[in-house]
Order: C-alpha cells, then sequence, then structure tokens
C-alpha cells in the first residue's frame, strides 16, 4: 500500500523540476523582441535625457513612445541583418553586451560613444581601460545583457525553416515603412531637437555605437588613405644661430610638456581658490589664463596642436601633413619624444621616441609606479638619457624634449598623485566617479594638478643643471580639460560643439629660461597680456618663434610671443 501510494511523488517532483521546453519562435520575432528590449531598457540613459529637457515637452509620453518605435523598427532592420543561422545568436549577444556597456558609461559618466570617444578608446592603454572595468560595469551589464542572452540560449527555439523567408522580407518591409512614416511624421519635432541637443543623435543604443564603430574602423578601409604632404620645405635655423655660431648664444634647450587632462580653471596661476600649482608660483612662470583646446580628448587635441593647419584645417584636411617636430628635426635641432600615455597620436612617428616606463630601471620602477602605472616624476629621472641620446651633432644646434605625461587622466584620479601632493581630502578612492561626492571628485582632482605642479618644477629645476651648455625653457599646455560631475558629466571627450568649457578651457605655462633672450621677448610685456584669449592654434607658431625657425608655415599673427618681441628676430 505506502509502496504503491509512494510512486507518483517521484514522478511529480521530476515534472515540477524539469526545465520548461524553449518557446518556438521564428527568428524575425525573436529578433523583434530583442529590439523591443534594445529601444526600452537599453535606451534609459536616452530617456532619462529627453525626460530632462524643457524644449521636449511630453506630457502624455506620445512622443517618447513614437521615437522607441522608430528606434524599435531601426534596431530590428539592424539585427534582421544579422539572422544567419549560426550567426544570430553570436551577433545579437554581441550587440546586447555592447549596448548595455555603453549605457553604462552614459548613464554612469555622461559620455557618448560619437567616432571622437571611440576612436580614442581604440587608443587608450590597457591600465586606463581596466581601470573603467567596475563591479558597477559588470552588475550593469549581467542585468541587461545577461538576462536576454540566457533567454537566446536556452528560452527560446529557432526552427531552421526555409519557406520563411517571405514573411521575413514582409516584416522588414514593414519595419521600414515604419521608418521613413514615423521619421515623417516626427521630423518637425525632431529636427529642432537633435539641432539643438547634438548630443542625443549619439545615445541612441547601440546603433549610435555601431555607427561610430564603422567610421573608426571600416571606413578608412574603404575610403582611399589620404597623401601625405611634407612640411620640411624651407625649414632653417634662424639668424640668431649665426651668433649662436660665434659663441654669442648657447644652443637652445626647449621642453614641451603635452599636459593630459588638465583644467585651466584649476590652476592657482589662473586664480583658483586652491594653491594647486605652489611650486610654480615661486618660478617666475607665466600662465595665459583664457586658453581653448582644439579637441575634447587626446587623439583630437595633440595632432591638432602640432598641425600648421590650425583646428578648422586639421579637421577639414584632404591629405596627412607632417608637423611642428618634422619641422625642428629638418632644421638640425635633435628632437625626442617621451610618454608616460598612451601613445603619441602619430606625432611622433618620424622623430626618436620611447616610453617612460618601458626604459626605466627596477629602481626607478620600484619609486614611481604600481599597478602598472607610473607617476609623471618618473620621466624627470629620464631626462639625462634623453638628452645623452641625442647625436652630438644636433645637441650643438639645439634640442626639443617632449613629455606627454599622465597628467590628471580619469577615472583612477587617485592614482595620479604621490602621498606628498595629496593636499586636500578626503578623495575620490574609486574608479566609478559618480559615486562620489562631488566634493570628494574635486579634491583628488585637485591633487592630480599638485602632482603635476610637482612634475613641472622637478622638470625646471633639471633644466636649470643644463644652463652651462644651454639656454633652457619649457613651455607646457594641456591638450583638453575634465568634467567632474557638474551638470551629470564625468570625463571628457563630448563632440566640441556640446563640450561644456570644463573639457575646453586648458593650461598654458611657459617657463622662459634663457632662450628668450636671443630673440630679443621683453617678459613684462607678455605679461600684461596673459588675459589675452589663445587657442591651439597658437601652439605651432608659439613654439617655432621660440626657438627662432624659419618655414613658410609660420605665422607671426599665431605666435603668442610675437608682439612681445622686436620685428626682427634677432637682437643682440
Amino acid at each position: 500500500m505506502i509502496a504503491v501510494a509512494a510512486a507518483p511523488f517521484p514522478l511529480l517532483t521530476r515534472r515540477l523540476l524539469r526545465r520548461p521546453a524553449p518557446l518556438s519562435l521564428p527568428p524575425r520575432a525573436v529578433a523583434l523582441l530583442l529590439a523591443l528590449w534594445c529601444a526600452g531598457p537599453l535606451n534609459l540613459a536616452l530617456w532619462q535625457k529627453l525626460s530632462a529637457l524643457e524644449d521636449f515637452a511630453d506630457p502624455w509620453a506620445l512622443k517618447r513612445l513614437a521615437l522607441g518605435g522608430l528606434i524599435a523598427g531601426a534596431t530590428f532592420v539592424w539585427l534582421m541583418l544579422w539572422s544567419w543561422p549560426g550567426l544570430r545568436r553570436p551577433a545579437w549577444s554581441l550587440h546586447l553586451l555592447l549596448a548595455a556597456s555603453v549605457q553604462h558609461f552614459m548613464r554612469s559618466y555622461g559620455v557618448v560613444m560619437d567616432s571622437s570617444m571611440l576612436a580614442n578608446s581604440l587608443h587608450t592603454n590597457w591600465t586606463e581601460a581596466w581601470a573603467l572595468v567596475t563591479p558597477a560595469l559588470l552588475a550593469q551589464v549581467l542585468l541587461w545583457a545577461g538576462l536576454p542572452i540566457v533567454w537566446l540560449y536556452r528560452g527560446v527555439q529557432m526552427p531552421p525553416r526555409r519557406r520563411g523567408w517571405l514573411r521575413s522580407a514582409l516584416w522588414l518591409l514593414a519595419a521600414l515603412t515604419v521608418l521613413v512614416g514615423g521619421s515623417l511624421r516626427l521630423y518637425r519635432d525632431l529636427a529642432p531637437l537633435l539641432r539643438n541637443h547634438t548630443e542625443i543623435r549619439f545615445m541612441v543604443n547601440p546603433l549610435a555605437t555601431v555607427v561610430s564603430w564603422a567610421n573608426v574602423t571600416l571606413k578608412p578601409v574603404f575610403k582611399p588613405k589620404k597623401p601625405f604632404q611634407p612640411v620640411t620645405a624651407g625649414a632653417a635655423p634662424g639668424a640668431s644661430y649665426a651668433a649662436q655660431a660665434a659663441g654669442q648664444f648657447k644652443p637652445p634647450l626647449l621642453v614641451l610638456v603635452v599636459g593630459e587632462t588638465a583644467r585651466g580653471d584649476h590652476f592657482g596661476l589662473n586664480g583658483y581658490d586652491r594653491a594647486t600649482t605652489p611650486q610654480l608660483a615661486q618660478r617666475n612662470v607665466l600662465s595665459w589664463q583664457q586658453v581653448q583646446s582644439c579637441g575634447t580628448n587626446t587623439i583630437a587635441s595633440v595632432p591638432c596642436m602640432f598641425s600648421p593647419l590650425g583646428k578648422a584645417g586639421y579637421e577639414g584636411r584632404k591629405a596627412e601633413y607632417g608637423n611642428l617636430l618634422d619641422i625642428v628635426q629638418a632644421a638640425g635641432l635633435g628632437v625626442r619624444w617621451l610618454d608616460n600615455q598612451s601613445g603619441c597620436k602619430g606625432v611622433c612617428a618620424r622623430i626618436p621616441h620611447a616610453d617612460a616606463q618601458a626604459i626605466a630601471t627596477p629602481a626607478q620602477r620600484q619609486q614611481w609606479c604600481r599597478d602598472g602605472e607610473c607617476l609623471d616624476r618618473l620621466m624627470v629621472q629620464e631626462l639625462d638619457g634623453q638628452l645623452d641620446a641625442i647625436p652630438a651633432a644636433q645637441r650643438q644646434q639645439g634640442v626639443v624634449l617632449v613629455l606627454h605625461p599622465m597628467g590628471s587622466h580619469g577615472p583612477a584620479y587617485y592614482r595620479r598623485s604621490a602621498p606628498d601632493s595629496k593636499h586636500f581630502g578626503p578623495e575620490c578612492a574609486t574608479h566609478v566617479t559618480s559615486d562620489c561626492e562631488q566634493q570628494d571628485l574635486v579634491n583628488v582632482y585637485d591633487n592630480s594638478i599638485v602632482e603635476t605642479d610637482a612634475f613641472l618644477a622637478q622638470t625646471i629645476a633639471w633644466l636649470r643643471t643644463q644652463e652651462r651648455d644651454f639656454a633652457p625653457a619649457m613651455l607646457y599646455v594641456g591638450d583638453h580639460g575634465e568634467s567632474l560631475g557638474e551638470n551629470g558629466l564625468y570625463l571628457h571627450g563630448l563632440p566640441y560643439r556640446i563640450a561644456p568649457q570644463a573639457q575646453k578651457h586648458v593650461p598654458w605655462v611657459l617657463w622662459p629660461g634663457q632662450l628668450q633672450r636671443r630673440t630679443g621677448w621683453r617678459e613684462e610685456c607678455s605679461r600684461a597680456q596673459l588675459a589675452r584669449p589663445l587657442t591651439h592654434d597658437a601652439y605651432f607658431h608659439t613654439v617655432l618663434g621660440m626657438l627662432d625657425i624659419a618655414t613658410p608655415y609660420y605665422q607671426r599673427p599665431l605666435d603668442a610671443l610675437a608682439a612681445c618681441r622686436p620685428g626682427a628676430a634677432l637682437r643682440l
């Protein structure tokens, strides 16, 4: 009796614990469901942005529903292009992972994945990239991509039916009809919205990132390569070098520091209410207060700074041009680039260059490096070796050393300063800047500026040790700024037209040393002009003017120091 009665219970238990049979759906239906998931939960950053816009009045959410339908339709069409047996599941999964990751960065840092930001991301070194891999990112990916991917592989079955192609074609036609008709219907509302808020077009997830990726990676493959235009013709040392050969001047030794992620309004030299630059303030430097960058990320700004074309010409160029360092080298001076960042973005392609961490001694790495990153003061200890590596004939003519520091690059700001530079606290000691109180974030960023101050002061101290053989000088200019939570924005890299001033206002600091004596420059004249607005367009011409190098590309009106020199380059 007992045995007979117990028999049904194992059978019932097995039925209850048995995994439900996968839902059988055609691929087009699965693609539509995934498109709806992308248009809804994976576009939260977009919907939050639209909800906060006063010029997108939508009390009944009808416009947002219509826009959501357009995004879903466009995403469905894109996903169907990948709907091939054996390809659809991995391809769709990859898109879900991409969308979840991008949404995390948009919501946490306020960035958008336009072409410039994506290009900058692809040129980021592994330590910077690893700093962005946080528990919050993993949690977001698991939630918004992990769940639909599990369902895609375990919860749905897509029978291989060859006869469904006609229905799929009809679904695609319907989606395209919705796209065209909906776009025409919403044009009056969307046109001014996208014109006034350009960033919205880069927030459609994941389609905007896919387009940006194609622009950065595929477009150059199919687009004819731009011809290279040398700029060294006519490059020659100016009149002061004849006097130098006669013993009246020492060879120039100019250190160019390409500052990284430094905000001009956080420099104590520029009136900031914190003493973030105490050592520079004691070293007779000049600091221009109103300087605008060429771009909002390194890959846009650094090549533009060194270009003879200026911002407008560089961005609209039809050829790839040589740069400032090519001209200096062609004039007979020795040039070297030392990097503590993620590379020179092509600027040092034709000159000797080195990575500071790669050439450091074990003792130097032990002192200055942690977790695969090194503080910028490491480069000061390597300057003697960089100078000695230049051939004697070039050293006798003059030397330009370019330093590319890590500076204040985020989001791991707490790694950018040594203990003796941590003047402000408490610090934001995490990679997830949006999790920190804004004052803690400002504190840790300001400490990175204090570290830059120490690095520049030590560079000046090293230059003074070379005064017996050279006439030294140092020019420090930031490449772009940084957002520190203002208006919900973090880091940098927003499209230039919509980027806040925090990402475009950069420092420009000159320690004139002895170099400018050869050009007759009047220091008191320049000190009276420190409030004069400058842009990166002036960088190329100012450096050539400081070195007294002649070239057809030099434009005296763009030289920040030219107004304070006599008409002739040489005054004995």
